[in-house]
């Protein structure tokens, strides 16, 4: 039998019991203790008290044990022993609320408050828009490397092949973001390139861990990527101050789109674009901009029906395949079937932004 939900129970210090049983399992030279989120004959969806999420056949784990009726994720005093455990001297590990964040020793006020105040926007950003957020089971945790290498390194101890000039990405199976100083610890050097990584990926866990997107169920990329494009923009991550929907407008996007229309999109790039994740194999910068354009639209002009897409998403069954013509049944039933003028009304909404 699959479990699609889970009940939650938030204590007063804000961390959430899940009412699903704590067990314990050897998964080959592993012990791990957590709860199964979803299953069935021949997939598990295991999740560790770290956030950990572990994807295997039922047949590659033994020793099960129960340890009580209640999941409880780590606490932020024994994630911190952990990661510190796990990085040792040359790296601290700083605490802000939610979050915690390894960092080489000595850089706490560069990284830290940075991530917190990524999390309390988007926490506004959605509950002021009437989509109140989950309380995250776990501490977030990010980990900031030294340098590129270190970067590379930890990415492929963590199975990541990542591409040429990442700077850093959101892993929904460590559930931990992981990023690289572009400025290698230079006092003064141009931070831009750290800030808008720290935005784009801390969105996307965030994002994952409070209810707008599932771990257990697969999501559409467009959908995720349009919403951490979105909150690139002073407007979206920084509602308090950057008031103006002109604010909310990612330029770089932007432009990156218009020269998308003016060189090489075709009519019914909206429908291929929901339909399948093929373009962001095909061409990356194309489906990153159509992503924030499509997105930017809906949250703008229909941000009920967007809000309402984005529940029915993150409540599809766990486990689950999402073919082309499920994606696009999902899409209709909230937005209507008439997806060509869906498209006109979007590309002449982009053509006035300025």
């Amino acid at each position: 039998m699959l479990r699609g939900c889970c009940w939650l129970l938030v204590m007063g210090n804000g961390q959430a019991l899940v009412a699903e049983p704590t067990i314990t399992l050897r998964l080959g030279e592993q012990r791990l203790q957590g709860y199964a989120a979803a299953w069935s004959e021949s997939r598990v969806m295991f999740v560790g008290r770290d956030g950990h999420l572990w994807d295997f056949h039922p047949s590659q784990a033994r020793d099960f044990a129960k340890v009580n009726d209640y999941f409880r994720g780590l606490s932020q005093s024994e994630m911190r022993g952990e990661l510190q455990r796990e990085f040792g001297d040359r790296y601290e590990v700083s605490g802000t609320g939610h979050y915690l964040v390894v960092h080489p020793a000595g850089q706490k006020d560069l990284w830290a408050e940075r991530f917190e105040q990524l999390y309390r926007e988007f926490q506004h950003y959605f509950t002021a828009r009437g989509f109140r957020p989950i309380a995250p089971k776990f501490p977030l945790v990010a980990v900031v490397c030294y340098d590129q290498n270190d970067f590379a390194r930890l990415a492929a101890r963590d199975g990541v092949n990542i591409r040429s000039g990442t700077l850093g990405y959101y892993s929904p199976t460590t559930n931990r973001v992981l990023l690289y100083d572009t400025t290698a610890g230079q006092p003064g050097a141009d931070w831009t390139l750290n800030a808008e990584t720290i935005i784009h990926e801390a969105t996307h866990q965030t994002a994952f861990n409070t209810g707008i997107h599932s771990r257990l169920a697969a999501q559409p990329l467009w959908v995720a990527e349009g919403l951490a494009t979105m909150f690139e923009a002073p407007g979206v991550w920084n509602s308090s101050v950057h008031r103006q929907q002109s604010d909310r407008i990612n330029r770089y996007r932007l432009d990156r789109y218009r020269n998308y229309v003016a060189t090489r999109r075709k009519p019914g790039s909206l429908e291929k674009l929901i339909a399948s994740d093929d373009l962001f194999r095909s061409d990356a910068d194309a489906a990153y901009a159509e992503a924030w354009a499509v997105s930017f639209y809906l949250a703008e002009r229909q941000p009920r029906k967007y809000l309402q897409y984005l529940r029915l998403l993150t409540a599809r069954q766990p486990l689950s395949d999402y073919p082309t013509a499920n994606r696009l049944q999902d899409f209709h039933s909230v937005f209507g079937r008439d997806l060509d003028m869906l498209e006109v009304h979007m590309l002449r909404f982009i053509q006035t932004l300025n």
